[in-house]
C-alpha cells in the first residue's frame, strides 16, 4: 500500500473531468497498476464516468459509482465502498463533481485524504463559461479547495470545443493555461489533445514546437444526444 496514490480530478462543470478520468485510469492500468475509478459526481447525472463501467472493468479497473447512478432516481447517494478505498492497495482515481458544489463530498473524507498520498489535479477549459480568463479560473479553484478542504497540486489544460476541436482550438488556449498555472503557483502538468489530432503528422510537427507535456486522450464521454 505504500506506493499507491489517490488522484482527485476536479474542475468547473463541463470541463471534461469524466473523460480525462477514464483516460487517466486506463493509462495507469496499462502501466501495470491496479486501479479503482471512483465516480463522485452527485451533481450531474449525464456525464458519469461510471457509465463506461463494462469497458473499464474489462481492462481490470474497478469502478465505484454513486448508488442509482445512470437511473431515473434524481438524487444519487455515495456507496458504502467509498470508505473501503482508504484500505485498498490500488491506485484510486476520483472523478469529482463540478465546482464547489460537486467538491463538497470530499470534505467529509478530509481526515482520510490528509493521511494518504493524494494529488489533486485541477482540470481547466478555456472555452467554458466562468473559466474564460485565468483570473476567473483561479477563483473557481479557490472555491473548490474551500469546499473540499483539499489543495490542488497541479493543473491540466483540457481546452476543447467537443467535436469542433481543432489544433488551433488547443494551441490558442495555451497562453491561458500557462497564465492560470502561474497565478495559482502550480505546475502545468499536461495539456490534453484529442488522440486523432495528435496522430496527424502536420499537428505532430506543430506540437513539437510547444514547450508543454502533451497528453493525447480518447473521446469516450459524450452527451446522450450525441
Amino acid at each position: 500500500m505504500a506506493d499507491r496514490k489517490f488522484y482527485i480530478i476536479c474542475g468547473h462543470y463541463g470541463c471534461g473531468k469524466s473523460n480525462y478520468s477514464i483516460n487517466f485510469a486506463l493509462d495507469l492500468a496499462k502501466q501495470g497498476r491496479k486501479v479503482i475509478l471512483m465516480d463522485l459526481d452527485l451533481v450531474n447525472p449525464y456525464f458519469l464516468s461510471s457509465g463506461y463501467k463494462d469497458m473499464l472493468e474489462e481492462k481490470g479497473i474497478q469502478v465505484i459509482a454513486p448508488m442509482f447512478a445512470n437511473t431515473n432516481v434524481e438524487t444519487p447517494a455515495l456507496p458504502a465502498e467509498m470508505n473501503l478505498v482508504f484500505e485498498t492497495d490500488r491506485d484510486v482515481v476520483m472523478d469529482v463533481g463540478g465546482d464547489d458544489a460537486g467538491s463538497v463530498v470530499l470534505g467529509r473524507y478530509h481526515e482520510q485524504l490528509a493521511a494518504v498520498n493524494y494529488e489533486m489535479i485541477y482540470l481547466i477549459n478555456h472555452y467554458r463559461n466562468l473559466t474564460a480568463t485565468p483570473e476567473e479560473t483561479a477563483q473557481v479553484l479557490k472555491e473548490i479547495e474551500e469546499a473540499s478542504r483539499c489543495r490542488a497540486s497541479a493543473v491540466v489544460a483540457n481546452s476543447h470545443l467537443k467535436k469542433e476541436t481543432t489544433w488551433e482550438t488547443v494551441k490558442n488556449a495555451l497562453p491561458y493555461a500557462k497564465e492560470t498555472a502561474k497565478i495559482l503557483d502550480l505546475p502545468l502538468k499536461a495539456v490534453t489533445i484529442p488522440k486523432d489530432l495528435a496522430e496527424d503528422e502536420k499537428t505532430k510537427t506543430e506540437m513539437a514546437k510547444e514547450d508543454v507535456n502533451w497528453y493525447p486522450v480518447e473521446i469516450y464521454v459524450k452527451a446522450p444526444w450525441e
